[in-house]
């Protein structure tokens, strides 16, 4: 019995790398070339910077070069979440007792553990999507930032990153070392998971009423107790847990976590669309020449494999299926306000950025990553079905009933926003539309 349950955890993990590397192996080929291809987000250009001597970074013996990096990339400290499972690169050095500690804005993610070998990040470029990078933390006069050569794939382009590289939330069970009770399951958090299921592993601070999650709490056993459980809900101070000084603030602020949970899988779908848009094109080029017929003609499988994508990145977009909330939910730090003061707002004060924290996690659900140049520059082909649907939708003429969380206020609204922030997309020409895919 015990070679047969061997041989399958073996066979598991064969199969799942096989998934990985199928993935990899599309978009390390034409068009995308991911890793041949030379990133121009915001952490490849300060690292060009540096290498420069046009930016120095500073260096102190407590964060390393944390502190200097935030600044230099305008990370706010306030988005900081502490995750305390063994789930990432460093994961001898994070424990309940030193959590790792994550920042992020819409575009850049940073990991900071303590007494860590490096610093990691990752920042979104528009054509290739999240890019991978490390620090050093060792002190040698000027910051030394390198692109990852691949290790970091091996987690950030799977099934939960919907195949292309990108981010992904866990929630797990985590025993009292930080290790995860695999056994007992593990989720992937975006914006649809029960509140129940969400943050396993992870501290969270701030007041979510009579909702229970599960930070906060470790356990023997492999499933979490009612009392573990109550003990982690609504907790604004974390110093009874562990030695909250080394880090740049105490919180791990709950609503930013549930934007975090949001925009990540949020730039999934961008990329999915991008790179998923750019092989179907690319693919159709080479029939249109074989098959003698006009390059700029769309087959219909390249238009189903564009619907395709573009389907799921509207749906995410608009918030579908996401959990409604039973109870207010507020922060403890100054995350909520610092999110909302970013950005431009419309002629009538409304903003995307807008959080609403009563019943759902934004205002006016329209993910504010639409503004972001990931989408902007996606492939005109996808770009133009995604705002044909989404002016539809907003219009009342879809008839899927898919979207019949929004009320005619919210879709008027989102309109409204959109056509003051981008009136160049709003004002794209419709097309005939397929919307019936797979």
């Amino acid at each position: 019995m015990k070679r047969v349950l061997l041989t399958a955890v073996a066979l598991l993990a064969v199969s799942s790398w096989s998934t990985m590397a199928f993935g990899q192996l599309e978009f390390e080929r034409a068009p995308i070339r991911y890793s041949e291809t030379e990133p121009n987000d915001a952490v490849a250009k300060l690292m060009r910077q540096v290498e420069s001597g046009e930016v120095s970074l500073n260096y102190d013996l407590r964060h390393g070069y944390l502190a200097d990096l935030l600044r230099e990339l305008n990370v706010p400290i306030s988005s900081q979440t502490l995750v305390f499972s063994k789930t990432s690169l460093q994961i001898r050095r994070i424990s309940p007792a030193k959590p790792r500690a994550l920042y992020f804005n819409d575009d850049i993610y940073v990991g900071w553990v303590q007494d860590g070998d490096v610093i990691e990040l990752s920042a979104v470029d528009p054509v290739l999507g999240p890019v991978f990078y490390t620090l050093s933390q060792k002190d040698r006069g000027r910051a030394s930032l390198a692109r990852d050569q691949g290790h970091c794939l091996t987690c950030h382009a799977s099934s939960r990153t919907q195949g292309v590289p990108g981010f992904v939330m866990r929630s797990v069970f985590p025993d009292r070392s930080g290790q995860p009770h695999y056994g007992s399951g593990t989720y992937t958090l975006d914006q649809t998971t029960p509140f129940e299921r969400r943050w396993g592993g992870w501290y969270v601070t701030g007041s979510h009423g009579d909702m229970r999650h599960l930070g906060n709490a470790v356990s023997a056993e492999e499933m979490l107790s009612k009392e573990e459980i109550e003990a982690g809900a609504n907790v604004c101070d974390l110093s009874p847990l562990f030695d909250v000084t080394p880090y740049l603030t105490d919180t791990s602020d709950v609503v930013a976590l549930m934007v975090l949970e949001h925009q990540t899988q949020m730039h999934n779908f961008l990329t999915l669309a991008n790179f998923e848009s750019r092989i179907a094109l690319d693919y159709n080029t080479v029939m249109a020449k074989a098959l003698d017929r006009p390059e700029d003609e769309l087959s219909e499988s390249t238009q189903r494999r564009i619907a395709s994508v573009g389907e799921k990145l509207i749906k995410h977009l608009l918030f579908v299926d996401e959990f409604s909330l039973t109870s207010p939910v507020k922060g403890n730090s100054t995350f909520a306000e610092d999110f909302q003061a970013l950005g431009s707002r419309d002629s009538q004060g409304r903003s995307l950025r807008d959080l609403d924290l009563q019943t759902r996690l934004f205002k006016y659900p329209c993910s504010f990553l639409i503004l972001n140049e990931s989408f902007k520059q996606l492939p005109k082909p996808v770009l133009t079905y995604v705002m044909t649907r989404l002016t539809g939708i907003l219009q009342g003429t879809d008839e899927s009933g898919e979207f019949d969380h929004l009320t005619p206020a919210d879709r008027m609204a989102i309109r409204e926003i959109l056509q003051q922030e981008i009136p160049e997309l709003m004002d794209t020409k419709t097309v005939t539309v397929n919307s019936d895919v797979d």
